[in-house]
C-alpha cells in the first residue's frame, strides 16, 4: 500500500511536472527506483537540463549497486536470470531478502516482493498521471509537493544517529543554500558532499579522542 500510494504520488508529480502519459510510464518501466524517478522529474519541473537531471536520479540509484553485489551472494541466480533480477534490486526487495533464514526463502522473498512492487508501481504510476491530467492545473492544488513529502517519509525513520542526522542537516543547508544561484538539479548533487564531509569530522573527532 505505501509503495502504491508513493507511485500514485509519482505519476501525479511527473504529469504536473510537463512529462507526457508515455514518459512518465517508461520512467516506471525502465527505472523503477523512485527515489530517483522523483529526482529527475523534479530538476526537470524546476527547469534544470537533462543532463543534470539524469546525473542526480543516476546518483541517487547507485545505491542499488551496492544492494546487487550482496544480493549476488545471497541469491546465487543463474548467470542468465541476473540482468532480468538486477531490475528488481531496490531497497523493499533487498530488505525482504536479507530478513530470510535460508537461500530458498530469501529468493522466494525477492520474486514474490519484486514482482508484485513492479506491477503496483507502474499501475499506480499511470493512475497518478491519468488523475493528473483530469484535475487539470496540479500546482493549484500543491501535488508539486507530493515527491519531498515522499522523500520526508522514508528518510525520517533512517536518521537514527547523530552523524546521521548531521549528514541529513548539512545537506540541507548546502541544497537550501545553493538553490538560488546554481542551475536547477545541480544543488541536489552538491549535496551528497554533506557525506564525506561529516564523516571525515567524525573520524577525525573519534581519533583525536584515541590519542588523549
Amino acid at each position: 500500500m505505501a509503495v502504491g500510494l508513493s507511485g500514485f504520488a509519482f505519476g501525479v508529480t511527473s504529469a504536473g511536472g510537463g512529462l507526457t502519459l508515455l514518459q512518465t510510464c517508461a520512467l516506471s518501466l525502465l527505472v523503477f527506483t523512485g527515489a530517483s524517478q522523483f529526482a529527475l522529474v523534479g530538476a526537470l519541473a524546476a527547469g534544470g537540463s537533462p543532463f543534470t537531471a539524469a546525473a542526480g536520479a543516476f546518483f541517487l540509484g547507485v545505491r542499488n549497486a551496492f544492494y546487487g553485489l550482496r544480493l549476488s551472494q545471497l541469491l546465487a541466480l543463474p548467470r542468465a536470470v541476473r540482468p532480468f533480477a538486477a531490475q528488481w534490486v531496490i531497497d523493499e526487495t533487498t530488505a525482504v531478502a536479507l530478513g530470510q533464514p535460508t537461500r530458498r526463502a530469501a529468493r522466494l522473498g525477492f520474486v514474490v516482493t519484486g514482482l508484485t512492487l513492479y506491477v503496483l508501481w507502474n499501475l499506480t504510476t499511470l493512475l497518478g498521471a491519468l488523475g493528473a491530467e483530469a484535475i487539470g492545473d496540479t500546482d493549484a492544488w500543491g501535488l508539486d509537493a507530493a515527491g519531498p513529502a515522499v522523500f520526508l517519509a522514508l528518510l525520517a525513520p533512517m536518521l537514527k544517529s547523530g552523524t546521521e542526522r548531521a549528514v541529513a542537516a548539512l545537506a540541507v543547508l548546502l541544497g537550501l543554500g545553493l538553490l538560488p544561484v546554481l542551475p536547477a538539479g545541480v544543488p541536489v548533487l552538491l549535496a551528497a558532499l554533506a557525506a564525506p564531509v561529516v564523516l571525515w569530522a567524525d573520524g577525525r573527532r573519534k581519533g583525536q579522542e584515541d590519542t588523549r
